[in-house]
């Protein structure tokens, strides 16, 4: 097996499948994205042509896997450990999709667009397209501060790909739009997946990088 990561330390998505990889020590090697050397993007682009992160090449299969979720899932089938990503069951197999599904779409989406606007020249910010997506992050947080009332994990007893989603999104996005008193439950759903061993690496291999997190004007 010869496993290979193209990814950047710093990148929300990327950190997602990371955590796959380290919740079962699968064995891999990694190549870091610098999309401001030439050189390693145009390396990149080769490899993935729409030029997004993380991507996953599996040798031994000789395929090339796009996609946080989708890495995740292939991780699951062909290189299985003790944590199941997807449960067996088919019904709680489609609601923990829908999970990813929504941390991906409702809480790192909107994440990620106020991040990039506070990389745009002044001149080109839009501050009311950044009070949309931080209105989109309060009513996620108000979704999930119901749903972890009773659960310990997205999907209760188990860790799964929803955690994984989950786990980056809400890093990120309470540093753009804090939780605050109203939800307490997902301010501790985070220190829960922040304690997760496999979360805890990721951050912390992270911690050279946060400098270039870009900062509230």
């Amino acid at each position: 097996m010869a496993l290979t990561y193209h990814y950047h330390p710093l990148a929300s998505f990327c950190w997602k499948a990371l955590i796959a990889l380290y919740e079962n020590d699968t064995p891999f090697e990694t190549v870091l994205v610098d999309p401001a050397d030439e050189q390693s993007r145009a390396a990149f682009l080769k490899l993935s042509p729409l030029g997004k992160m993380p991507v996953l090449h599996d040798d031994g299969r000789n395929r090339t896997i796009p996609e946080s979720s989708i890495i995740i899932e292939y991780l699951g089938r062909h290189y299985p450990g003790a944590t199941r990503f997807l449960p067996e069951d088919p019904d709680l197999d489609l609601q923990t999709r829908l999970r990813d599904r929504f941390y991906d779409l409702y809480v790192h989406d909107p994440m990620q667009r106020v991040v990039a606007d506070r990389l745009r020249p002044a001149d080109r910010k839009d501050s009311y397209g950044v009070e949309q997506e931080k209105t989109k992050l309060r009513n996620a947080y108000a979704i999930i501060e119901r749903e972890m009332a009773s659960n310990h994990w997205a999907m209760g007893d188990d860790f799964t790909l929803a955690d994984c989603a989950a786990a980056p999104a809400l890093f990120y996005a309470n540093k753009v739009e804090p939780f605050g008193e109203a939800h307490g439950h997902v301010a501790q759903y985070l220190g829960r997946l922040m304690q997760r061993p496999s979360f805890a690496r990721v951050v912390e291999e992270a911690q050279p990088y946060f400098r270039l997190f870009p900062q509230e004007p």
